[in-house]
């Protein structure tokens, strides 16, 4: 009987989608981070134009568009101030496929790769896939990234290291010291920073930094995607940058693993980079109020919550039994441990859904809290 690699058989069904797929068909689903808002009107209007017209219907070049690549490189002029050469861009099937990428061209069998943890279920699993060796790292109190943790933990082993700014699961944003020291540590130690960067723009409390926007070496590749920033998660429009010759080996698995990034999509991410930007700060501003709407509701039910800074999650310590307790009364929230040993305690909710659904699920987590305490 044929058997399987290695790599596969040490990863596992992703533990938002276990819980996500056991709950009932009317749970009130707190688990997966789906903005609820519609994508731009004039990102999909693009995207119907280019089908009408016949132009998404072919390959594209393997990095994207030309036009896509240079809306990419003025968003991160705009928000950044920094000088990314278009040809320095690869549009990728999501944030999902530009982290493969990022780790596959660099990580050989036996590398160390340092991940946060708790963090996102992929920079675990991508690792392994590559074949190298995942290091998680505690968090601080706060549920930020520690940079002393991260320097600590290098080995001669080690190869990279992965942040994520807001963060998922946590929600944490880094102060601009911490991300100042990311990209001093890649430039000292000779690793690879990657920067995690899909939820930009969804800040609540300090301002967003890149790591490379204080490296002084090519040592930074950013990791970044329509999806969260707006609202376009079914678009699989994702993209990473670096310097050109750690996206030239990039575009080596990215051409054979993807060929290209969607046609269609690609149109609705230009459109969407450079079209009216209304939908961010909406988006934006409804989540800072349903992020204090979760924490209150938390805090009043008894449990301990960092407040998130960013992104559109809440990641509070919880007593034993309560995942399971909000589970069986048709709550959908995810358990700490699915991000890595240090989420052991915790569990994550996603905040991205209206605000009546939250308060009925703030109503449940109450007695689900009641009935284990």
């Amino acid at each position: 009987m044929t058997n399987f690699s290695d790599r596969v058989e040490q990863v596992s069904i992703s533990g938002i989608r276990e819980v996500f797929e056991a709950a009932g068909e009317n749970a009130i689903n707190l688990g997966l981070g789906q903005p609820d808002f519609a994508a731009p009107a004039h990102a999909r209007e693009a995207a119907t134009e280019a089908i009408r017209d016949g132009l998404a219907d072919g390959y594209t070049e393997n990095k994207g568009m030309k036009s896509l690549r240079e809306a990419i490189a003025a968003k991160h002029a705009r928000d950044q101030e920094l000088d990314v050469d278009p040809g320095d861009v690869i549009a990728t099937a999501g944030g999902s496929e530009a982290l493969h990428v990022a780790l596959e061209a660099h990580i050989d069998a036996g590398d160390e790769v340092i991940i946060p943890d708790p963090g996102f279920v992929s920079y675990d699993a991508l690792t392994r896939l590559t074949g190298g060796t995942p290091v998680p790292v505690p968090l601080r109190d706060d549920l930020t990234i520690d940079p002393d943790a991260i320097e600590a933990a290098i080995t001669d082993s080690t190869e990279a290291f992965v942040v994520n700014s807001p963060g998922n699961p946590t929600g944490a944003v880094s102060p601009p010291e911490d991300v100042r020291e990311f990209a001093r540590i890649a430039d000292e130690h000779d690793i690879l920073c990657i920067s995690d960067e899909v939820y930009e723009y969804t800040v609540f409390d300090g301002e967003f930094h890149s790591p490379m926007e204080f490296a002084d070496t090519d040592n930074i590749v950013v990791v970044n995607s329509a999806s969260k920033l707006y609202s376009m998660t079914g678009w699989r429009l994702g993209w990473v940058t670096g310097s050109t010759r750690r996206v030239e080996r990039m575009l080596r698995v990215h051409q054979y693993a993807q060929a290209c990034a969607a046609a269609p999509s690609q149109f609705a991410a230009e459109a969407a980079l450079t079209g009216p930007q209304d939908l961010v700060t909406e988006m934006t501003e409804s989540f800072r109020e349903r992020r204090d709407l979760v924490v209150d509701g938390l805090e009043e039910i008894g449990l301990d919550v960092p407040t998130p800074g960013g992104a559109f999650y809440a990641m509070p310590e919880v007593p034993e039994g309560f995942v399971d307790e909000c589970l069986d009364r048709g709550v959908v929230v995810v358990p700490g441990e699915a991000f890595g040993d240090h989420g052991e305690g915790y569990a994550r909710l996603s905040y991205a859904t209206d605000e009546e659904s939250l308060r009925a699920a703030l109503d449940v987590m109450a007695d689900a809290y009641d009935a284990v305490v």
